[in-house]
């Protein structure tokens, strides 16, 4: 039965919690502490402080440790599986109608309208990542680095992953 508790208290949260972790985090403290009582408030302001000062999605965290804590790794699984539970339903849902309908005029031409907002975005992102360099690091290291970067994927093929290393090790060592 902790097991369907632990789902429960953690799916709940993830189906009307729009907006991912934060706004969801008061209603996992509900159900944590108000409902199941498997926490004191100063236990959850804990975990809470633990799970925000960890990289990635908070929830997610959460629901690993609170339910690794209720019910072991079993625990652990169940209440990740029931945080993520809402997202991927609804993306099954949604991606069984747009195969559905994917040769209706109205669905391609949505998806062709996606791809260059997509394209939009990235070059945004990238832009606010540069001028944040420039503004930090400087002229010169950005440019540096950029070089540096494009030459060692583009003409070399090194993988992305040692790529990422080497800016941070240069960051970490001359910055």
């Amino acid at each position: 039965m902790i097991y369907w508790h632990l789902f429960l208290a953690f799916f709940v949260p993830g189906i009307v919690g729009y907006g991912g972790g934060p706004p969801s985090i008061p209603l996992i403290q509900y159900e944590v502490v108000d409902h199941y009582e498997w926490m004191t408030n100063s236990e959850f302001a804990n975990t809470l402080a633990l799970g925000n000062a960890l990289p990635g999605p908070i929830a997610t965290k959460m629901a690993g440790y609170i339910g690794y804590e209720i019910g072991g790794v079993p625990g652990a699984a169940v209440a990740l599986f029931a945080t993520i539970a809402p997202s991927l339903i609804v993306m099954i849902v949604l991606m069984g109608i747009l195969l559905k309908f994917k040769n209706s005029p109205r669905i391609k031409k949505m998806t062709g309208m996606i791809k260059p907002t997509i394209a939009i975005l990235l070059v945004m992102m990238c832009y606010e990542f540069v001028t944040g360099a420039w503004e930090k690091a400087g002229l010169w290291h950005t440019l540096f680095l950029l070089a540096s970067s494009y030459l060692l994927l583009e003409r070399f093929k090194v993988h992305p992953a040692f790529v990422i290393v080497l800016t941070l090790g240069y960051g970490a060592f001359l910055l």
